[in-house]
């Protein structure tokens, strides 16, 4: 690089220095002035730009972002209390359908149980009835068969009698006779 350095009293003779110095130090680190100060003034615009004019819309984005993240963040939150609140309200009914359930398949157990009791009892009824009936049925048929054979056998003793003794007794002494042997067969059975 070649700087050409220009002093005051060099120029009122209209000559040019060269200077083939190389900057070194310092010099290196630090820009001319001029540039500096056109540096200085082109920050302090732009800083005064963002400052008044960037800034505050980039802080009003943030805020909307902000809020538009609280917002939903409270959102969420409102869902997942209506979530939880449902969620328990699904619990309750369960456990009160559970409930019924098992005091309808109690009911219903209960029923079954009287039910099976009724038909026992009924059953048993039906049955002592129809000993019963079967019993009577049978004391009178023996009552039946019991007087059928008391006239058989009155008759075949009459019979037997009126051949073995012909004419000799009467016919109402015969009956006394057999009503006396009858009465000594029932006193024996």
């Amino acid at each position: 690089m070649i700087r050409v350095l220009a002093s005051p009293s060099l120029l009122a003779l209209g000559e040019e220095v060269v200077d083939d110095h190389e900057p070194s130090g310092v010099d290196l680190l630090l820009p001319p002035t001029a540039e500096l100060i056109a540096g200085l003034i082109a920050f302090a615009i732009i800083f005064a730009f963002v400052w008044k004019w960037a800034l505050p819309a980039v802080n009003r984005m943030l805020e909307a972002r902000q809020q538009a993240i609280t917002g939903q963040l409270q959102e969420a939150e409102k869902s997942k209390k209506d979530a939880e609140k449902l969620l328990q309200d699904y619990k309750a009914q369960l456990a009160s359908a559970k409930e019924e359930a098992a005091k309808i398949v109690d009911e219903a157990r209960q029923t079954a149980d009287a039910l099976r009791q009724e038909i026992d009892a009924k059953a048993k009824a039906d049955g002592a009835a129809i000993v019963a009936k079967a019993r009577e049925d049978a004391a009178a048929e023996r009552e039946r068969v019991t007087a059928g054979l008391r006239d058989e056998v009155a008759s075949l003793s009459l019979d037997l009698a009126q051949k073995v003794v012909v004419g000799s007794i009467d016919a109402k002494a015969q009956k006394a006779l057999v009503e006396k042997y009858m009465s000594d067969l029932e006193g024996i059975s």
